[in-house]
Parts: C-alpha cells; sequence; structure tokens
C-alpha cells in the first residue's frame, strides 16, 4: 500500500510542512505518555517505516536513527502520571501531542494524527490506524516509541529498579502487577489506572 497517500492528498493542496503526530503508553500503568511530532521532507520514502508494533526493537531504534537524521523538524512532548490522573489519559495523550507540534522547529501547515484531534489551530486529519497507513505518522510513532522504550530501560529502571521497568515498560504485565502487590505504587504510577490491581496497599514516597 502507499503510505504516502494521505502526504499526497495534503501536496496538492499545497500543503508544505505535513506533521505526523502520534503517542505511546496511552496504556500504560507507569510513567508519563510520550508523543512525537515529525516532519518528513516532501516525497521522502524511508524504507520499513510502519506502525512502531509491528516493528522489533532492533528495527525501531535504526529507523529512528534515520528518521531524526532525515526529518526537516521532530519534536517530543510528555505528561506525566501526575496529570494523566488529574485530567484522564484521552486528554493527556491529546496534551502530549500538542506539546510535541509545539516543540517543532519550523511550524507545519498541516497535521496528520493518528486517530486523534490536537488542539491547535492549524488543518488537521485524524487518521484511524494512521501509524499503518500514513508513513509520517508511523514516524512519529517511531520516534515516540523508541524515546519511551529508552526512558524505560534508562531513567526509570534506575529509579525503580525493583518494579522490572526495563522489561515490561510500565504495562500490566504479570510482573508488575506482583511487583505493585509486594511493593505498592511509585509516585510514577498511575494512581487512576491501578483500581482493583491495588487495595489499600503501601504507598511509596
Amino acid at each position: 500500500m502507499d503510505m504516502l497517500i494521505y502526504e499526497k492528498g495534503c501536496w496538492e493542496q499545497d500543503y508544505r510542512r505535513i506533521a505526523g503526530v502520534d503517542e505511546v503508553g496511552r496504556g500504560c500503568l507507569f510513567g508519563d505518555v510520550v508523543a512525537a511530532a515529525v516532519i518528513l521532507p516532501e516525497g521522502l520514502i524511508i524504507e520499513g517505516v510502519d506502525d512502531s508494533k509491528k516493528l522489533t526493537a532492533k528495527k525501531r531504534e535504526m529507523l529512528f536513527e534515520l528518521i531524526m537524521d532525515q526529518a526537516l523538524a521532530v519534536s517530543v512532548g510528555h505528561v506525566d502520571s501526575a496529570v494523566i490522573d488529574e485530567i484522564n489519559i484521552k486528554q493527556a495523550s491529546r496534551l502530549a501531542m500538542k506539546k510535541a507540534v509545539e516543540g517543532l522547529e519550523c511550524p507545519p501547515d498541516y497535521m496528520l494524527i493518528d486517530a486523534e484531534k490536537v488542539d491547535l489551530p492549524l488543518p488537521q486529519q485524524a487518521i484511524i490506524k494512521g501509524d499503518a497507513n500514513s508513513q509520517s505518522i508511523a514516524a512519529a510513532s517511531i520516534v515516540a516509541k523508541v524515546t519511551r522504550d529508552r526512558l524505560c530501560e534508562g531513567l526509570w529502571e534506575e529509579l525503580y529498579p525493583d518494579y522490572g521497568i526495563k522489561i515490561h515498560k510500565g504495562y500490566a504485565t504479570k510482573l508488575h502487577r506482583e511487583q505493585l502487590l509486594a511493593l505498592g505504587p511509585t509516585p510514577m504510577h498511575r494512581r487512576s489506572f491501578l483500581g482493583k490491581i491495588l487495595s489499600d496497599e503501601p504507598v511509596l514516597f
């Protein structure tokens, strides 16, 4: 399939700086939701770019470097667990996307977004399964995923070494649930997500 079909439609309308926007970490119990915005040069095709969930970690890392090298602009936005608990994950995901777009060095004139709306006064299109149908959105999904995974494997693992963050990346795996029950939640856990996993368990601060 043509991963540039949506981009071509924008170019035909004289939009030149098209930002693909996507987020990762929406379903995690722990850590930030992370979004990326990527503007690729008109007509560029990066072989292998696809929905980040379909790619191996090694392939994502390789494509991440290619995207960072060839993109006109890349930006990442974070929203932490406290804000997620305060405004809910849907709004937090949208906020992370907005931060990512606002951080771009050259402002986009159009946004292609994975099944969401970004609260900015820019023309935009929400595309269902956009990360599998648009190269720009797929590139954003790869940047967001690699950025978040590196945090899980690095800083966040160092902060909370007993929770297995580098292994499960904050998702509700058996290991993660067991460590939550044994140790209680950290300040980086999303309290609104823990629900029945915890029932008045000790809190770590």
